[in-house]
């Protein structure tokens, strides 16, 4: 997972490309209607999976990101919708709503499918793609009637902190529209497949030219300049899945080590996170700024803790890691464990002891000639780009199927 987006007005993100999407996606050349996704996530908030498949959908067509609804602090708002220009064009929507709607959910999805429905026909917005990141958003898009119903499942929501009550049986009710279930990992797949016909496993990938940058000489972060080394890194949301008393153990253990933490901290009171002399929080960075900080690093980490909420994950910073050149250790995840530890491109450790041998043996691992060739020809299967393309076929077969002569005949 990716921290901030990059850093682009409105007028050269329509304009151009930015290295977040390589000319692969302009290349591929396609017919798909506009696409419109319903996302838990904030545009704004970090860049990760839906930033780097849409904003490459975006160069072929119009790309809509609803975004959940804002509730002011007064009941004098009118509900409106707030229409902002993001990269590539992506129009990211945001419905505005008063404050008493905020505890009446039935209302408040009315109000919001009544305010979409104005902006489609405002915009001739006729013929689309549904995309789904929440089958929450299925209680304000019912209504509609998309010509191919896309559900991305990048995570397993219903285990995160704070999941709606209801979201296992809004999943259930988005399983028997969805025409196409995709999946941010092979253990999620494993799980969704056994409840959709349709589903295919696209786990995290890579924008290598970008944490490629690291492995070349970049000036150092002023934040960081002045920590000592070696230095142990992890960068990502800090949040209910980080193994506060693994990073804690380490911190005690090894005070020759200086871990270094970047990203926002969410749903957790940041009261409860070590605070040793050698740990370093330095906030969220901008998604541009992070091969800068990852080349200062001697070790990059995946410390994950063993929960619900960590499952079915399957970590984008795993390949953008070993994309930057370095070492990674990370806690027996699933989808880390296969396949990085099952091809001994990354260290699997347990226990806070195995993971401080791990970090130890990690810190000569870049003068190993034969590691680094065995990664860079891994890295060499996989990026954002093969992701789109593969998804985009399996769109356009579906989309025939649907608008065939002989399903139009027989009425399905």
């Amino acid at each position: 997972m990716s921290l901030s987006p990059p850093a682009e007005s409105p007028a050269r993100a329509s304009a151009s490309p930015s290295s977040t999407t390589s000319a692969s996606a302009q290349s591929i050349r396609y017919t798909l209607p506009d696409l419109v996704c319903f996302a838990h996530l904030h545009w704004d908030f970090v860049w990760q999976r839906p930033q780097h498949l849409l904003s490459r959908f975006a160069q072929q067509g119009r790309v809509f990101y609803v975004e959940e609804a804002f509730y002011h602090a007064d009941d004098l708002i009118e509900p409106h919708m707030e229409v902002k220009e993001r990269h590539n064009g992506v129009k990211v929507l945001v419905v505005h709503l008063p404050d008493r709607l905020r505890h009446q959910e039935k209302e408040s999805e009315q109000i919001q499918e009544a305010v979409l429905s104005d902006f489609f026909q405002e915009n001739n917005i006729n013929q689309y793609i549904f995309w789904y990141y929440t089958p929450m958003a299925l209680g304000k898009s019912r209504s509609f009637t998309p010509q191919l119903t896309v559900y991305d499942c990048m995570d397993e929501l219903a285990a995160f902190k704070f999941a709606p009550p209801m979201l296992r049986e809004r999943e259930q009710e988005l399983f028997g529209k969805a025409d196409l279930v995709f999946t941010g990992g092979h253990t999620l797949y494993e799980a969704k497949s056994q409840q959709h016909a349709d589903a295919h496993p696209f786990p995290s990938s890579i924008d290598k030219d970008h944490f490629g940058q690291a492995r070349q000489e970049m000036p150092e972060p002023a934040d960081q300049a002045g920590i000592a080394y070696p230095r142990v890194g992890f960068f990502g949301v800090v949040d209910e899945r980080l193994d506060i008393e693994l990073l804690r153990q380490l911190a005690d253990a090894h005070p020759e080590w200086q871990f270094v933490i970047i990203g926002p901290v969410v749903k957790i009171d940041p009261a409860i996170l070590p605070r040793q002399q050698n740990v370093h929080y330095l906030g969220s960075k901008d998604y541009q700024e992070l091969p800068a900080y990852l080349r200062g690093w001697d070790v990059a980490t995946l410390l994950f803790a063993d929960n619900e909420s960590t499952k079915f994950i399957s970590p984008t910073k795993t390949p953008e890691y070993l994309a930057a050149g370095r070492p990674v250790v990370s806690t027996p995840i699933r989808d880390v464990v296969r396949p990085y530890g099952e091809l001994n491109l990354v260290q699997i450790a347990a226990t806070a002891d195995e993971f401080g041998q791990a970090i130890g043996k990690a810190l000569t691992q870049t003068q190993d000639a034969d590691w680094r060739q065995r990664t860079d020809d891994y890295l060499a299967t996989i990026s954002w780009d093969l992701t789109w393309e593969q998804m985009v076929a399996l769109m356009q077969q579906k989309l025939t199927a649907n608008t065939s002569p002989s399903r139009s005949a027989s009425g399905a």
